[in-house]
């Protein structure tokens, strides 16, 4: 990966994922796995928290965006990971708008500020 940048890769439902993917974002890796895993009904808690694990593992993966109701069934996982890279990101989608109390990157990030320090 000398000289290549890192992947977005995006945990969410359809259009989400149809979204990014019409924008450019879906690549393979040397092994044939997906830097997106597409949420469905059907779609089991485990199956998504292995993709999560996954991509956490990869190391051409700098970026996971996940649909914020997607995070919240796997919350214990988000916020078990602290390390920079790859960065996860909450997003809202087109049934369930984005809620800044439930994204936990933000209260931890709200963490590191006081009021004091913006004045």
């Amino acid at each position: 990966m000398a000289g290549r940048g890192k992947l977005i890769a995006v945990i969410g439902d359809e259009d989400t994922c149809t979204g990014f993917l019409l924008g450019g974002i879906g690549e393979l890796n040397k092994n044939r796995k997906p830097n997106f895993l597409v949420v469905e009904k059907d779609t089991s808690i485990t199956e998504i928290e292995e993709t999560f694990k996954s991509f956490l593992a990869r190391n051409d993966i700098g970026i996971i965006l996940i649909n914020q109701f997607i995070a919240e069934m796997i919350r214990h996982a988000i916020d078990a990971h602290m390390q920079s890279i790859p960065a996860v990101l909450e997003i809202p989608s087109k049934e369930h708008p984005y809620d800044a109390s439930k994204d936990s990157i933000l209260r931890r990030a709200k963490g590191m500020f006081s009021a004091d320090d913006f004045r």
